[in-house]
């Protein structure tokens, strides 16, 4: 297969973002304001989920249509298993923090242990995508689950809320720059983007008289809906994000040309 995830551009850290506030809105808009419960909300996107990764699954290369549409349902199902936790369960989040922490831990040591790499760069495999995809999971999992502990612990308005991932992620691309590992840096970054997604549907969406916009949940995840709609559309035509094929060698091609030749002598 040819690599099936994204290039990481300005557009894969944007559609990131905007993923991880859909997550956030639309999982508070069906479980809250239209009243589904978690329970009901977490089978519907479940189901969504499974369907959309056998889609993913079955291609051959990166499609940007099928893999956000994954992206965006992962982040909802990534926060439903926190909130579930939370809710349901009354799984302290530092607890659920900490048991999501472990758990990632583990899956990076076994994917690395089998595939001997965690670059995103090489997802052309059955197991890696499998991992990739696991790992994302998680990763939204625990994002949420940091995320809102520390808005517990601070007691910060939704406006305030934004600045410490929007920090942690400049301190991450910083350090990146000075030479700290390149799958290192992505994998901080791209938990931190869901504390900062979210906060920001936090911060669009609650009421002014609570630090936010107003803009309700609904009208966070329409509008961030459409931006993700409208991006995916011109990475697919231009296909800027996709992982440039490379062309053989010339002496490669004179090879394959001669071989074919004997066998048709032959």
């Amino acid at each position: 297969m040819l690599n099936k995830v994204p290039e990481v551009t300005i557009y894969f850290w944007i559609i990131k973002i905007l993923c991880t506030t859909v997550g956030e809105s639309l999982a508070d808009y069906l479980n809250t304001t239209i009243g589904l419960g978690l329970s009901t909300t977490t089978v519907i996107f479940s189901l969504a989920l499974a369907a959309a990764l056998i889609v993913q699954f079955r291609l051959r290369r990166y499609v940007p249509a099928a893999y956000w549409t994954v992206v965006v349902l992962i982040s909802v199902v990534g926060t439903l298993l926190t909130d579930n936790l939370t809710d349901n369960l009354n799984v302290p989040l530092s607890l659920t923090t900490g048991v999501f922490t472990v758990v990632l831990a583990a899956v990076f040591g076994i994917w690395y242990s089998r595939e001997r790499t965690l670059s995103i760069h090489s997802i052309i495999t059955r197991p890696r995508e499998a991992f990739y995809w696991l790992t994302v999971l998680v990763t939204f999992a625990l994002g949420t689950a940091a995320g809102d502990w520390t808005l517990d612990l601070t007691g910060w308005t939704p406006g305030a809320s934004v600045l410490l991932p929007a920090g942690l992620i400049a301190v991450t691309a910083l350090v990146w720059r000075v030479g700290a590992g390149a799958t290192l840096c992505f994998w901080v970054a791209y938990i931190l983007t869901r504390p900062l997604g979210a906060n920001l549907g936090d911060f669009l969406g609650s009421d002014p008289a609570d630090g936010g916009l107003g803009l309700g949940t609904a009208w966070t995840s329409l509008l961030f809906l459409a931006t993700i709609l409208a991006i995916v559309t011109y990475l697919s035509v231009t296909r800027r994000d996709q992982t440039p094929v490379a062309e053989p060698a010339p002496e490669t091609v004179l090879a394959r040309r001669t071989d074919q030749d004997d066998a048709l002598v032959d």
